[in-house]
Parts: structure tokens; C-alpha cells; sequence
């Protein structure tokens, strides 16, 4: 399979392939194909598979495409401004991402549940108790909000992010949380009262614009809240 990811900061991922290559999406993905791409739904290895991919911000239901009498075309768009970065995925090599990132993969990567097994971590993370693992072998497409910056910490090495600009990391990777030092800084330094640290060794990869951040800016949050007030 090749592919190019064109756009800019409204990135599509534009996939060609071969007879007998699968690609792997989440429900209503597709933005465009050649009229030979064949779509087959799937629950994707069963009930409890179905159950973990709804946890984790998915849906329920994959879908699968692929070309028939020759080679196709199929294109992912992403659903906001930001960037599509792909991941290989080999054995050894997990990686654990943010909820509703995936955007598709090649048939071989498997997607299960990740517990954040930190309490603090999962509850004031910011990206909660339940994310993505990413395993097995093949081509993952992740959708960023904003620009993406990759990371290599190695072993002990630490990053400190702040709540939603974590995408993505190794699975060799940890992840806990601190207070921020000093009650000045807690109490009036705007950044909050914790911080997550991701500490190595491993790749980790953040995000300029969390779509959270972004609600906050254009005041949706606080119309969503009004308008449940009525």
C-alpha cells in the first residue's frame, strides 16, 4: 500500500491499494474512493472487542474496505484542523493513544482497551482512565489537533504536558501526574493544579491545539451549558 497525507492543516490521508490490502476504519471515516473499493462491516473479533473500542471512543462497529479487479483509491479526511501522522506498529512495539485518534490502520494492528492503572493519573491526566493500545504489525493513521511534535525521552527522561496535548506514546512509556509546586503557582498561575509527566524511554508525541482548548476559545463549553440550563 501507498499513500500521501495532503492538506496542510486540513490534512486527508489518500491511500492506494493493491487487490487483497485491507484497511481498517471507524464508522463514517471515508471521505472519497474509486467506485471499486468494497466496504464489509465487522465487529472486529466479537462482543468484548465491540464493548472496548466504544470505551475508548470509538465505535462500536469497524469497517473494512477493500479493492476488487484491480488496484483502488480511498481517502481520510480529518475531522478538524491539525495533522495525520502515521505510526509503524511492531511486535514489542505497542503504542497507547488518546481517545478517538484513530483514523485507520492496516488490518494487521489490533486496537484494545488501555486501564490507566494510576488513580491520579486517570483522574486528573486529562486523558482519563480509559485510552487506546495499539499493537500487533502494520501502518497506523492517527488524527492530531493542531501541529504534532515527536519526542525520543530516553530511560528516566521526562516530559512534563499539560491536561489534552498528550496524543500519543510508546507503551514502554509511563505516565503520572504532579502538583504543581507552591500554592501561589497552584492557586494563580493559570496552568492548573497538576501536571502529567511522561517519563521514558520511548517516543511521545503532543499536540499544539487539544480539541478541549480549542471549545474553551470559541466559548462552546459554556454555550453547550446555557443552552441545558433553558
Amino acid at each position: 500500500m501507498k499513500y500521501e497525507i495532503e492538506g496542510g492543516s486540513l490534512p486527508v490521508a489518500i491511500l492506494h491499494m493493491e487487490p487483497g490490502e485491507k484497511i481498517i476504519t471507524q464508522k463514517g471515516a471515508m471521505s472519497w474512493m474509486s467506485a471499486n473499493m468494497k466496504m464489509q462491516t465487522s465487529t472486529g473479533g466479537g462482543l468484548g472487542k465491540m464493548f472496548g473500542r466504544a470505551f475508548s471512543g470509538e465505535s462500536m462497529f469497524q469497517n473494512v474496505y477493500q479493492s476488487e479487479g484491480g488496484p483502488g483509491l480511498i481517502a481520510f479526511a480529518s475531522r478538524l484542523p491539525g495533522n495525520i501522522r502515521v505510526i509503524e506498529i511492531k511486535p514489542g512495539f505497542d503504542y497507547i493513544c488518546q481517545k478517538g485518534s484513530f483514523l485507520c490502520s492496516t488490518e494487521n494492528v489490533v486496537m484494545s482497551v488501555f486501564w490507566q492503572k494510576k488513580l491520579g493519573a486517570g483522574l486528573f491526566g486529562g486523558e482519563g482512565f480509559i485510552m487506546q493500545k495499539m499493537s500487533g504489525q502494520g501502518q497506523l493513521f492517527i488524527e492530531i489537533d493542531g501541529y504534532a511534535k515527536e519526542y525520543t525521552l530516553a530511560a528516566g527522561q521526562s516530559l512534563v504536558v499539560d491536561t489534552g496535548y498528550l496524543v500519543a506514546m510508546s507503551a514502554s512509556c509511563s505516565m503520572d501526574i504532579k502538583t504543581v509546586g507552591g500554592l501561589g503557582n497552584a492557586l494563580f498561575g493559570g496552568e492548573g493544579i497538576f501536571n502529567t509527566y511522561i517519563t521514558g524511554p520511548g517516543s511521545v508525541i503532543v499536540q499544539s491545539m487539544p480539541v478541549g482548548k480549542l471549545r474553551d476559545v470559541l466559548g462552546i463549553n459554556e454555550l453547550e451549558a446555557k443552552i441545558n440550563r433553558k
